[in-house]
């Protein structure tokens, strides 16, 4: 299967994107298709040996909407300055069309070969030719309307065209009459209405445009952040390059002030770099020879060179928009909601204006008003502002989290993240730095200690888990250099094994030893080394115990902090590490973590997650190592901290850039506000239709309220606003 995003030109509400996904869901050779409407793109996964991109595009057009090909996030710039122009341009004819219709009524002066009572077969010609005008401006929302209802899957543009186009027919016919010696049939012409109406809608997109533009900002800035050339070292030469030039393993010349060119790992010098743009930490970070650079931060004070990894689309900055953009393309289970009423909405709307329509007819009402009150009835329903209460929210904090180093990739989780009640934290690399360092050695073999440590040195290097980092600072400070090793395996939650120097070799924890029946007898040291907080290591050399390594770690400064938030929020807090359960409880009692679990298995912690989630709660776990991955995918959040494995990044759902643990309580912020701003626009967006569509068919008509064509245009323009108004509120979080 591949997958692309495309972009999609011509949605204008809910229902054209739900037409759009449920078109092509049902196109043999797409296996799924999900319609952003706020983004205007669809993601589409399909079968590369049945369709290619052009086939894709046909269908689209076949649905009533354009591909504006591979989505690139600053496409539409040229577009939106067309749009506005014409946006202008068509605002001033709109109000020549209010001051001709209106202006004799409050008495304005108004030129006499276009006064509607002295020259009428004038005054209708040119309402009818400026009304053509914006009919031909809103031609797009015209075809979209009838695309989508022979289709079968009638949108607001249908609602529109429907309602513009009887009106304009009806003011035709008036016109006829007034030519055939009928002038009293200017009081019915309703061309402004059309008009006015489409105008209304234009405006509406104008702003929404605008307003989705808003909210592309935390993307586009990371696309932005990426400089086009780099400077590479050829020899003894410097030579400037364009970024698509640079190639994996190039020594890449970072200068003070100057942005990092691509990802990749430094070979000589030292500064201090502000990544702010990607993780969101606001302080530059110390970084210097062997440490990581990403793309697009800053060198604030130092000389760098360092050996290009990363490149194009591997990149971390292409990474994080590709998730953003992914995350925008998944529903939450509050959006399939709103997007099934939406599906109803349009054929109802059609329905209650013809019934309504019929009725005013049946009742002795005359033709100019069961019109007026049939255009009255489509325009003013707004499936937009529920096609737009889920998604904009979504974009909005999205970028939001996205501007902040959290990376959410997919939007559900969200939803998920604001109903959490339990959160099950990894012990090394989440609660604690992961920065170990050894503490103590004991020695039993008849190997002198520095030649057994570069050994083990050797050997642990090898390994991913986050206690190397206590190895490599060893052998750097004694300048050591590792040995090689062969037959080199990872014992899942237990250890590893292999040969170094020509000795068969493990290293690892009680479990190890369990499953090889090995034993040690020393409890005495054990417990002392655990009592002190620090994590035992068994040495066993040819089939016996020969030593014993304990290695500590620093808690991070946040992490009691945090989890004292966590428990002010009523969120139960669990330690779940395959330490020792000394270790584990020293550390639980330092944070006051409200559970401990301790010497347990990749599986069991699995197990023990879902057993959590059997009992009803819904369990986020945070960690960082190989170990945790299968917890990480069980988990209903799953969180990877920064630096993790790349098993572990890919079996979390939402990713930190950033050590911070304080990103956590964010998340659940954000995705609370998150989920209350989607409520607060589906009520609104209920409310004003249960409100405005009964004033429209006229049951209020015997109080006194009533509504005209061109007011429900702009009622149903407000209530889109202000879906996307309170949507934007969301950046206000901090």
């Amino acid at each position: 299967m591949k997958k692309i995003i495309l972009g999609i030109d011509g949605m204008s509400c809910s229902a054209c994107s739900n037409g759009l996904e449920k078109y092509l869901n049902r196109q043999e050779g797409i296996e799924s298709a999900v319609v952003n409407l706020v983004m205007a793109t669809a993601s589409i996964c399909y079968d590369e040996t049945r369709l290619d991109q052009k086939k894709i595009e046909r269908f689209i057009k076949e649905a009533g909407f354009r591909s504006t090909g591979i989505y690139r996030v600053n496409a539409e710039k040229e577009t939106h300055r067309k749009e506005k122009i014409m946006f202008f341009l068509f605002g001033f004819l709109a109000l020549i069309i209010l001051y001709l219709s209106m202006g004799t009524m409050f008495g304005l002066p108004v030129v006499e070969a276009l006064h509607m009572h002295r020259n009428p077969k004038i005054y209708s010609s040119v309402l009818c030719v400026l009304s053509f005008l914006f009919l031909i401006y809103g031609f797009d929302i015209i075809k979209s309307g009838w695309n989508n209802l022979i289709h079968r899957t009638p949108n607001m543009d249908t609602l529109v065209m429907i309602g513009v186009i009887s009106s304009f027919l009806y003011s035709v016919y008036h016109m006829v009459l007034i030519f055939y010696g009928e002038p009293t049939y200017v009081e019915h012409l309703y061309f402004e209405s059309t008009a006015i109406v489409i105008f209304f809608i234009k405006l509406g997109r104008y702003i929404d445009a605008v307003n989705k533009n808003k909210t592309k900002e935390a993307i586009q800035k990371l696309v932005q952040i990426t400089p086009t050339s780099a400077v590479i070292k050829r020899g003894t030469k410097e030579e400037k390059v364009t970024i698509d030039e640079v190639q994996p393993g190039d020594i890449v010349i970072c200068k003070a002030g100057e942005k990092i060119a691509v990802d990749g790992t430094i070979v000589k010098g030292s500064a201090h770099i502000d990544e702010s743009l990607i993780t969101g930490e606001s302080k530059p970070v110390a970084k210097s020879k062997d440490e990581k650079v990403i793309a697009g931060s800053i060198n604030y004070d130092g000389y760098l060179e360092y050996r290009a990894e990363k490149i194009g689309k591997d990149s971390t900055i292409s990474e994080i928009v590709r998730l953003v953009m992914e995350a925008t393309n998944t529903k939450m289970p509050i959006a399939k909601l709103a997007d099934r009423v939406s599906g109803y909405f349009v054929p109802v709307v059609i329905l209650l204006a013809v019934i309504t329509f019929i009725a005013y007819l049946i009742l002795g009402y005359s033709m100019d008003e069961a019109v007026n009150t049939f255009v009255t009835i489509l325009v003013v329903a707004c499936p937009c502002a529920l096609g737009l209460a889920t998604p904009l929210a979504i974009v909005v904090s999205e970028g939001l989290c996205a501007s902040r180093g959290i990376l959410v990739k997919h939007s559900e989780i969200l939803e998920l993240s604001s109903k959490v009640d339990t959160i099950v934290f990894d012990k090394t690399g989440t609660l604690t730095y992961g920065r170990l360092r050894i503490a103590h050695f004991v020695n039993h073999s008849n190997i002198d200690e520095k030649t057994l440590m570069l050994w083990i040195s050797s050997l642990e290097l090898q390994s991913t888990h986050p206690i190397r980092g206590a190895f490599e600072l060893y052998m750097k400070q004694n300048n050591l250099k590792p040995l090689d090793v062969t037959d080199f395996k990872n014992i899942s939650g237990e250890g590893i094994r292999g040969t170094v120097n020509g000795k068969k070799m493990m290293l690892g924890n009680e479990s190890l030893l369990q499953h090889y029946h090995l034993e040690y007898s020393c409890q005495k040291e054990i417990d002392q080394f655990s009592n002190e907080g620090n994590s035992i290591i068994f040495v066993v050399l040819e089939d016996s115990v020969v030593g014993l390594i304990g290695v500590n770690d620093v808690v991070r400064e946040e992490a009691k902090a945090v989890i004292a938030q966590l428990h002010e929020k009523k969120v139960h807090t669990v330690l779940l590490t395959g330490d020792h359960k000394n270790v584990a409880d020293k550390i639980g009692r330092k944070l006051k973590v409200e559970t401990v679990v301790a010497n347990v298995l990749p599986k069991e912690k699995l197990n023990y997650i879902d057993t959590l989630k059997k009992e009803g709660h819904i369990v986020m776990m945070c960690g960082d190592g190989i170990n945790d991955s299968p917890a990480l995918a069980h988990a209903d959040v799953g969180l990877s901290m920064s630096g993790s494995t790349d098993i572990a990044t890919d079996a979390a759902d939402v990713i930190l850039m950033k050590e911070d643990l304080n990103d956590i309580l964010r998340l659940l912020d954000i995705s609370k506000h998150t989920i209350r701003n989607i409520k607060q626009n589906l009520f609104w967006a209920f409310f004003y239709n249960v409100l405005m569509i009964p004033i429209a068919m006229g049951l209020f008509r015997d109080f006194g309220i009533t509504l005209h064509p061109m007011l429900a245009g702009f009622a149903m323009m407000f209530s889109s606003f202000t879906v996307m108004l309170n949507a934007l509120r969301l950046k206000t979080i901090r």
